[in-house]
């Protein structure tokens, strides 16, 4: 089935016929994108830039929404709007500085080796996540997922060419990395953070109904390797998946037009400019 719009207008970085346009409307992204930033504080250095420069003390949930938000520009705006998005983030990056915690030297927070495990730790815990919610995928439309991310990996400044592109690259990377990672006092603070943020007035009252049921089960969606580096306990496998497909399922109950509404609205902005041929539809998936 095709969505290609008629009307002329810009489809996007990837367009409405991606595996991306579809995958990344799912509401277990939400859930995605928590687990990332615990995989991610693994990379001590990208552990440290987080705790170093960024203000996640005092904006509990701007680290969240800001990534969610460039997840969703990059997927559903029009190019012009994806490139100036793309420079300021690539502006930012290259203003900041991290200390490393082992040998106190300074390093770029847009060294490329960082940027590219960010985004991997990041696109692969969305189609990981995402299908265990029953979102369901052959292999080649993962595949053609990831080779999809290379243009959102190129807006950061990185070679599309050295960012991997299939299911077997994704995974030959993830296993290559892992002599790099380790829990660490830095990883513990973002763990500590995403577990009990300092919400302020009435949404600190979710907290006791957040913790287990969003920051600990996105905790416990990470591979098994992944919590062992941790080293805090988890849900086991079989009682993650379950929370995971009901959380999912309850959110599908709110109507689509409801849940695209955040983070700004790109989805129903992309159906308003392209027509509403392009909805997102596991029936737009591309066939294999």
């Amino acid at each position: 089935m095709s969505a290609v719009p008629s009307n002329g207008a810009d489809p996007g970085l990837v367009g409405p016929n991606s595996v991306t346009w579809q995958l990344h409307a799912d509401p277990a992204m939400w859930l995605a994108g928590i687990a990332s930033l615990f995989l991610q504080s693994l990379h001590p250095l990208a552990a440290a830039g987080v705790v170093q420069n960024s203000n996640f003390r005092e904006d509990p949930l701007g680290r969240l929404m800001r990534t969610a938000r460039f997840v969703a520009m990059s997927t559903y705006a029009p190019l012009d709007e994806v490139h100036a998005g793309a420079a300021k983030v690539r502006a930012v990056h290259r203003s900041l500085r991290g200390k490393d915690p082992d040998t106190g030297r300074t390093f770029r927070i847009d060294r490329p080796d960082l940027l590219l495990w960010v985004h991997c730790a990041e696109v692969a815990m969305f189609l990981s996540i995402v299908r265990r919610a029953g979102f369901r995928l052959t292999k080649a439309q993962a595949d053609r997922y990831f080779d999809e991310q290379r243009h959102s990996a190129a807006l950061v400044g990185l070679d599309p060419d050295e960012v991997p592109g299939s299911t077997a690259e994704m995974s030959t990377y993830l296993r290559d990395m892992r002599a790099e990672l380790r829990r660490g006092e830095d990883s513990e603070v973002v763990y500590e953070f995403l577990h009990k943020p300092p919400l302020p007035g009435v949404l600190g009252l979710g907290l006791p109904v957040y913790e287990p049921t969003v920051a600990h089960l996105a905790y416990s969606l990470l591979p098994r390797w992944a919590i062992r580096l941790h080293g805090h306990s988890a849900y086991s496998p079989a009682t993650s998946t379950a929370m995971l497909r009901a959380v999912r399922s309850a959110a599908l109950l709110v109507p689509a037009p409801v849940r695209w509404r955040a983070p700004h609205g790109f989805v129903p902005r992309a159906m308003r400019r392209l027509g509403p041929s392009v909805r997102p539809s596991t029936k737009l998936l591309p066939v294999d």
